[in-house]
């Protein structure tokens, strides 16, 4: 891949070009110059964009995309072109599959299929056997064939002695650990956020204490054992305060927050529109507001779509019938560049969860590897079907108002705009 890159504004704190327009020359596969001007040497081809901004590759670790078993919903192929589409060189696959992929032979067939695309597919494999949280599965031959960390994803591990053992056992080849906050003899059967809308909607609440007792059950056995542990997708202020305060007293814990959750409260369940259904729930706007400030304090380190690709079959229908879950990559970027500072985004799409989660950080620099995505943070839109590609159209941010676009990434000697 040989190509030059025209005036773009480069956002990436470890490149001594940050904050600074430039060209940039990437001759197979590498930057081979950056500069002010560069004169294109033989007739590459050109990429000019407007208001061009680049940044180090994004990296979501929770995306679905339903193969095998669930093809209906989204296969890897198209999947891995919806992320690229939406700025991501990098996605972590939950094992929400059909088998669920929680032995080796499953984290390869997975990893194969992602093979040869710009995107990077990374498995997570199910931390207990048929993520039923009755046996762990086979955490040492899922990493050796490339899984990443280990989750039983949107599902919580009820047996705490499962999550104990979890914790200890992973120290002995570094694995990052991650368990879902819900205890689901609280939550039950809950629909929504237990608060004013549930009861005036008639709907069946969720308190927000399902999840900060996990998540208060999963810091003290991380205290108790030692191990790295990820909570993904919290949700509520006192989540946010029991991890800041975990952190404090050097508890080696992270977590990430959804998109949707930093943008949308439990206000817009009044459309009664399945697309809001999701899991945690949505939260008030006190939440909301303890998420935002978490982000930009640094007590929550990262930030996913959580894309969960869901068929019409098991979007509309009854609120109480339908499936949890929305797809959120094409979103995540102009729903967030609304609410939060740029480099404060990037910076949990980039370094900082692939720290945590073993990615290799490619610095935008001469003689690294093109790895970069590429978009324009200033233009506003209306988020519509239109700007969908994943092959399941159950977006909670439809007809939303955006600013930023994505025009693509650069990565794996590939470029898709």
């Amino acid at each position: 891949m040989n190509l030059l890159i025209k005036s773009a504004t480069i956002i990436d704190p470890s490149s001594p070009f940050h904050n600074k327009n430039q060209d940039i020359l990437i001759e197979n596969g590498s930057i081979s110059k950056i500069s002010k001007l560069i004169e294109n040497p033989v007739n590459y081809k050109e990429i000019r964009l407007d208001n061009l901004h680049i940044s180090q590759g994004w990296f979501d670790t929770s995306v679905c995309f339903g193969e095998p078993g669930f093809e209906e919903r989204e296969t890897i192929e198209n999947g891995l072109k919806t992320a690229a589409k939406s700025g991501f060189t990098d996605v972590a696959v939950n094992a929400n599959t059909y088998p669920i992929s929680d032995n080796k032979s499953a984290i390869e067939f997975i990893k194969n299929k992602g093979n040869n695309s710009a995107t990077s597919l990374h498995p997570i494999g199910s931390l207990t056997k048929n993520a039923k949280s009755e046996d762990l599965a086979e955490l040492f031959d899922m990493q050796n064939s490339g899984a990443i960390a280990f989750s039983d994803y949107n599902k919580p591990i009820a047996n705490a002695n499962i999550l104990k053992i979890a914790l200890q056992y992973a120290q002995n080849f570094d694995a990052l650990i991650v368990s879902f906050p819900l205890d689901n003899s609280i939550a039950q059967d809950g629909l929504v956020n237990e608060h004013i809308n549930s009861t005036k909607l008639g709907l069946k609440g969720m308190p927000s204490l399902a999840e900060e007792l996990q998540v208060a059950r999963d810091l003290f056995l991380l205290e108790y054992t030692g191990g790295k542990l990820h909570i993904p997708t919290i949700s509520t202020a006192k989540s946010v305060k029991l991890i800041k305060e975990a952190k404090k007293n050097g508890l080696n814990v992270t977590c990430s927050v959804a998109a949707h959750h930093l943008v949308l409260t439990d206000d817009e369940l009044v459309s009664f529109d399945a697309n809001t259904k999701v899991l945690p729930p949505l939260r008030t706007l006190k939440d909301v507001k303890a998420l935002l400030k978490g982000v930009k304090d640094g007590v929550i380190d990262i930030i996913t779509s959580d894309h969960n690709p869901m068929d019409v079959e098991h979007k509309k229908v009854e609120y109480s019938t339908a499936k949890f879950g929305t797809i959120g990559l094409e979103s995540l970027f102009g729903a967030l560049n609304k609410v939060l500072p740029l480099e404060t985004l990037l910076t949990c799409l980039t370094t900082k969860p692939k720290n945590r989660f073993g990615i290799k950080n490619i610095s935008i620099n001469e003689g690294e590897k093109a790895n970069f995505t590429l978009f324009n943070p200033d233009i506003e839109s209306v988020f519509t079907e239109d700007n969908i590609v994943a092959t399941s159209k159950n977006s909670i941010f439809l007809n939303k108002k955006m600013k930023g676009k994505v025009y693509g990434i650069i990565a794996n000697n590939k470029v898709v705009l």
